[in-house]
């Protein structure tokens, strides 16, 4: 187990140069290619990304917990092509926050996270989770629209600063579409139980354009799962629910996986000819996955397309730790309150 570090420390390491340099500023971290250390990536070819989720704190917080620190100074030295957020970078979703606080929270995720990460030259890609812009409404009004408008107020301004390639920029950062290294990713809006069905109108048009089907891999990243992994979060709301329509549009147009959050545990599943990472969370209150008594922990994806053709080599590490994830210690499958099997990806 690596030494603790202060919050100045690790953001201060973040914003080193990328590489060697940094990983000799850490001394443990050194260990990226020995086995000792348990912190193992693959070897650099292709393209990588680096898939985050559910930073946040409690609600209100402008501060994250170690965990994110750490896990935002490993990423540079692993030099992804693209950071993706599946969502809950924020702790809202709280009546009576008042926009300054919002404001306030915004401010402490682009000092602890955001900014390391752009200084490294990483481009970063956002999806919105309910915490960060709920799309729940009663009486055709969000529930909380203040977020909703603080969220378009943080990132718009920060749209082409991020580093990304934009084939539609849509709602930005609501629901757009990117080209990043021939791998085309489109974020839609599963702030909510229910994808807004202009957004699968748009979906479906976005995916049968010559820049997705040119790419040679297509991702859709969205904050809610079509499954549910994890216990407390098996139940409607938790989970995408016209999970089947969405099943068959995105596997009519070729999608290989699907990227989400809000599960706070971490599964690589597969349904159909589609890949579901369920990322764990990067923040506070990491889940246990269903039927399992094993205690929960923070994690960190790395995503590589390696091979020619290019397959996806799914590589998982424990923030706690730093150890990688062994899949095989994985359940082979998990079963929901519905009685539906999820089968671990068969390459995991």
């Amino acid at each position: 187990m690596p030494p603790t570090l202060g919050r100045r420390q690790l953001l201060s390491l973040s914003g080193l140069a990328v590489g060697a340099g940094l990983w000799q500023a850490w001394k443990p971290a050194r260990s990226l290619a020995a086995p000792s250390s348990g912190l193992v990536a693959p070897p650099r070819s292709g393209t990588r990304l680096v898939l985050i989720s559910d930073l946040n704190a409690s609600f209100g917080s402008t501060t994250y917990i170690a965990e994110v620190h750490r896990g935002v100074a490993l990423i540079p030295p692993l030099r992804p092509d693209l950071v993706i957020c599946a969502g809950d970078m924020v702790a809202g979703q709280k009546a009576g926050l008042g926009r300054e606080r919002l404001a306030a929270m915004w401010a402490g995720f682009d000092r602890s996270v955001l900014s390391p990460l752009r200084r490294a030259g990483l481009p970063f890609a956002p999806a919105m989770g309910n915490h960060d812009a709920s799309g729940a409404r009663s009486g055709g009004r969000f529930l909380f629209g203040d977020d909703r408008r603080e969220a378009a107020r943080f990132w718009r301004p920060r749209r082409d600063t991020l580093g990304l390639t934009f084939v539609d920029s849509g709602d930005f950062p609501f629901h757009y579409a990117i080209r990043q290294n021939d791998v085309f990713v489109l974020v839609w809006d599963a702030s909510t139980a229910t994808v807004p069905g202009e957004q699968l109108r748009w979906a479906e048009r976005i995916l049968a354009s010559p820049a997705a089907r040119s790419a040679s891999r297509r991702l859709v990243v969205g904050h809610l799962p079509l499954r549910a992994v994890s216990q407390g979060r098996d139940r409607p709301g938790e989970v995408l629910a016209q999970a089947a329509a969405v099943r068959q549009l995105l596997e009519r147009h070729g999608v290989e996986a699907y990227v989400s959050g809000h599960q706070h545990a971490y599964f690589p599943a597969r349904l159909g000819q589609l890949d579901l990472f369920h990322l764990g969370a990067m923040g506070s209150g990491p889940r246990r996955l269903l039927g399992r008594n094993a205690p929960p922990f923070q994690t960190l994806t790395v995503l590589d397309l390696v091979g020619s053709p290019p397959r996806l080599v799914d590589t998982s590490f424990d923030l706690q730790t730093l150890r990688r994830i062994d899949p095989q210690r994985l359940p082979r499958s998990l079963t929901d309150a519905a009685g539906q099997v999820l089968p671990r990806r068969p390459d995991a």
